[in-house]
């Protein structure tokens, strides 16, 4: 078992991702993980990493596929004994002229950017090292849609004692709520995006709240942030930041040094704690 220290980015053979990367491969002590569902895709990005003369390697993942998370677990565990810094970035957004039904986008992007981002988190937080750094790559679109839902929502989804199941069980209700086509008179915003990335930002809150419970000792600490507006396939080419401006905040996150007991369980944009 190796003493190296360790990072994995999900989703990273192209945008903010191989920017997190990319810069982690310069400033992390230890060996950085390229991650991406297709193996192809994900070789080449580290292939054009290393003429830039970094060092990453790489491991398939496809975060919708429990299999693949737990392999990649079981892989950490064996050759490194443990985590310390995963960046849960994979994630996927539909264009706004996308014409697929509401309801099938609902579905597609909350079973990525929230059930396999948790199924992640479930199978890899375990691994986490003392001193360890988990960045849970959220949205501003998260706060806009907050306030986009109904107070009553509002009230559960800032709630200090919400449970891990209570969230995963809204989060069910707004795929179910869509299908019906009652999420507007539920309370729901109209974007599957937004309402995603709320159960990122809340995750995240509950997650920290576990983990200053559990393993108070191991000084773990755990946030999620916005990127920012970053020109990407996802957000276009009129986006204001390039991929590894979006990339900072992230980083600075996952290498807080070992002396820091905050940012821990908050929503972090431009290096900066933003209310929830």
């Amino acid at each position: 078992m190796s003493s190296v220290q360790v990072a994995v980015v999900t989703g990273s053979n192209k945008g903010i991702g191989l920017a997190i990367v990319r810069a982690l491969c310069k400033q992390f002590p230890g060996d950085v993980y390229l991650t991406s569902r297709d193996p192809g895709r994900g070789q080449a990005a580290v292939a054009q990493l290393q003429q830039e003369g970094l060092r990453p390697l790489f491991h398939q993942l496809d975060i919708d596929d429990l299999q693949s998370i737990r392999a990649l677990r079981d892989f950490l565990k064996e050759k490194y004994g443990g985590l310390n810094v995963l960046v849960n970035n994979a994630g996927i957004a539909f264009k706004v002229q996308d014409t697929t039904p509401f309801a099938v986008q609902a579905e597609v992007t909350l079973k990525t950017n929230f059930f396999g981002t948790r199924n992640v988190c479930t199978e890899l937080l375990p691994l986490m090292k003392p001193y360890g750094r988990v960045v849970n790559v959220s949205s501003m679109v998260s706060s806009s849609a907050l306030r986009g839902c109904s107070q009553e929502l509002q009230q559960k989804f800032r709630s200090d004692t919400i449970t891990e199941d209570e969230l995963v069980q809204l989060m069910a209700k707004f795929v179910e709520d869509t299908k019906r086509n009652v999420h507007d008179k539920e309370g729901w915003p109209n974007t599957a995006y937004g309402v995603s990335k709320i159960g990122v930002t809340v995750l995240s809150r509950i997650q920290a709240r576990l983990l200053k419970e559990q393993r108070k000792g191991d000084h773990i600490l755990l946030n999620a942030c916005c990127p920012g507006w970053v020109r990407t396939d996802m957000a276009g080419p009129k986006a204001t930041k390039s991929p590894d401006e979006g990339a900072e905040t992230p980083v600075y996150l996952a290498l807080l040094p070992s002396s820091a007991d905050a940012p821990h369980g908050q929503f972090v944009s431009d290096k900066t704690v933003k209310p929830w």
